[in-house]
């Protein structure tokens, strides 16, 4: 009866720990917009996405890894199996979900432009008529630009990394740059180079392009991990903690999904 005992016992136990188990999740991600997720001088990962991305896999019993490739390069990649979920500051928009699904929306940002100040410049076709504005590759404002600003005489410049627009824009090779409102402020705004650049006019409006909020993009029909990930979301919206990293990295932004 004592080995049988035993044996109930770590069997018991042997259960327990497969009930325990984390599932591996593997983020992929551009690691060059600051504050969402940049890398830090010892080359870590630093940023409102790359805590959030860990908070929710500690709610969801996660073990969490990461995988860097630029951003027009995300969708493809996510695809091709290199990682589960898209965590970089992805926003929900119906073009995007003609090739991927996405998680319930956890926050959004306003795209504003970002040009010198006292130029005079708008954030319309109008406002920039003959003007040059840099724009990150795939990104939702780089549609938005292309759509309403450049077939009416905007010049429309793509960059495969935010940083290198924010270079040449100081440079004053750029007029202007549009961007989610907390990336140019802590990315650029807040820099020395940033001085004397300032927001132009108010936040750009397109719900159709600029899409429903910022949420994880999942691969068509994965459904389990999409119900997973929707539910630890969930605990960490209510808990409190994408306000309180929101008020971390985005102080005076209002992140929350309307």
């Amino acid at each position: 009866m004592k080995k049988l005992s035993m044996l109930m016992l770590s069997l018991g136990l042997l259960s327990s720990s497969f009930a325990m188990a984390q599932t591996e999740l593997r983020y992929g991600l551009e690691a060059e917009y600051p504050p969402f997720e940049s890398k830090n001088a010892k080359g870590q990962l630093e940023g409102f996405d790359i805590e959030l991305g860990n908070a929710i896999c500690q709610a969801g019993n996660f073990k969490c890894s990461w995988s860097e490739t630029s951003f027009d390069a995300l969708i493809p990649a996510l695809q091709a199996k290199k990682f589960d979920a898209i965590n970089s500051a992805m926003n929900i928009t119906d073009k995007r979900k003609e090739a991927i699904d996405f998680t319930n929306p956890i926050y959004r940002i306003p795209t504003q432009l970002v040009g010198k100040a006292g130029s005079g410049l708008t954030p319309t076709a109008e406002g920039l008529k003959g003007k040059n504005i840099g724009v990150l590759q795939g990104s939702i404002q780089e549609v938005y630009a292309k759509a309403h600003w450049e077939p009416k005489g905007v010049t429309v410049t793509s960059y495969k990394d935010q940083n290198l627009v924010y270079d040449d824009l100081s440079a004053g090779r750029l007029d202007g740059t549009l961007v989610m409102a907390a990336a140019g402020q802590s990315g650029f705004l807040d820099k020395p180079e940033g001085k004397g650049f300032a927001f132009l006019g108010n936040a750009v409006e397109d719900d159709k392009i600029l899409g429903s909020g910022i949420g994880f993009g999942l691969r068509k029909g994965d459904e389990t991990l999409k119900t997973e990930l929707d539910n630890a979301i969930k605990q960490v919206k209510e808990d409190g903690t994408v306000e309180k990293l929101a008020k971390k990295y985005f102080p005076g932004f209002d992140v929350r999904v309307k």
